[in-house]
């Protein structure tokens, strides 16, 4: 820091060297890794697991751009150096293929309908189960509707299938009222809406707990004042609740779209032939059908590329309006 004298003449104390800089920096190094080396210990197996399952398989999107094959050399390295390359020639069949613009759009049409009628419900099921007094009430409640995210896709489907399917107990206690059954797990116009209610009845709690988590770090004092200023429950909802879980909304808002081709495999591939494929064809199940199945790794080693450099343009600009928003989003401005 500076600082002037009498005679008006400003003393600027000398730099450190150049030897005393490095030697703080190292010294200040070896201080934070004694004092934090438990944390660091315990970060390391999920650190490795993320590098060894997340981040070293990006390197295989190399065959997005080769006609890649397998059984060609002694190994997968082998495969990688010696399959033809082709440039971007599993994008052009890739983009060139109807099939695959058909399981866009109904990804993306499931995305946009799951994002107003799903997202919604986990934000007010948080906040019903923040206004229950009884907290035996409140922790069998969050018990009951924790519970389904633990199935598979397999049971939910076969749960709703011996409930609404042509034999089950739907249809059996309309045929005995003299009514004509629904056709609820066959019909390809209400599969959006079929699929949707299957992802409401099983995570709708899971997804639930990071805005409970949310609701209670709002300071009760909050809520206090407002009652004493004579705020009815309406009106502390919409200027104390909301606005402390508006963060965490945006924040899960932005990762959604990120994921907006993304929804879901199993749950698909388990109705596709009930259905047909016009409706159940999503952008996953076209990479197993066209890609897996047919063994044409490049083109589907493009469509996961698509589908990631898809997500990335998403998250970035949802992050941008977000910020003009003036709200924080994934990561804050630098």
């Amino acid at each position: 820091m500076s600082r002037q004298g009498a005679a008006g003449v400003v003393d600027t104390p000398a730099a450190a060297p150049p030897g005393r800089t490095r030697k703080g920096a190292r010294r200040t190094l070896r201080v934070r890794l004694a004092r934090d080396w438990p944390l660091l210990a315990m970060t390391a197996p999920a650190a490795a697991l993320l590098l060894v399952f997340h981040y070293l398989p990006t390197l295989g999107n190399v065959i997005a751009f080769q006609d890649y094959n397998p059984f060609i050399g002694d190994g997968p390295l082998d495969a990688f150096l010696h399959s033809e390359w082709i440039g971007f020639g599993n994008f052009e069949a890739l983009f060139s293929d109807p099939l695959f613009w058909d399981a866009v759009r109904n990804t993306l049409t499931i995305t946009a309908f799951q994002l107003v009628f799903f997202f919604p419900l986990p934000i007010l099921l948080a906040i019903l189960l923040n206004s229950l007094v009884s907290g035996r009430v409140r922790g069998f409640v969050q018990s009951v509707v924790y519970l389904p995210h633990f199935f598979s896709w397999v049971l939910v489907v076969t749960f709703f299938v011996q409930m609404l399917g042509g034999a089950g107990l739907l249809a059996q206690e309309m045929r005995q009222a003299g009514l004509e059954p629904w056709n609820v797990m066959t019909n390809p116009d209400g599969f959006i809406v079929l699929v949707t209610a299957e992802a409401v009845w099983k995570d709708l709690g899971w997804g639930a707990i990071v805005f409970l988590a949310a609701l209670a770090a709002i300071d009760s004092n909050l809520y206090e004042a407002a009652a004493a200023d004579g705020a009815g429950r309406w009106r502390r909802l919409w200027h104390i609740t909301l606005p402390g879980l508006r963060p965490v909304i945006v924040l899960l808002l932005i990762m959604r779209l990120g994921d907006a081709l993304s929804v879901g495999f199993e749950q698909f591939i388990l109705q596709r032939d009930a259905v047909g494929r016009d409706a159940a064809e999503v952008l996953d199940t076209f990479v197993y059908y066209q890609a897996i199945a047919t063994q044409q790794w490049g083109l589907g080693a493009a469509a996961g590329l698509f589908k990631a450099a898809v997500g990335l343009v998403l998250i970035l600009t949802a992050n941008r309006v977000a910020h003009r928003l003036g709200e924080q989003g994934v990561y804050s401005r630098s």
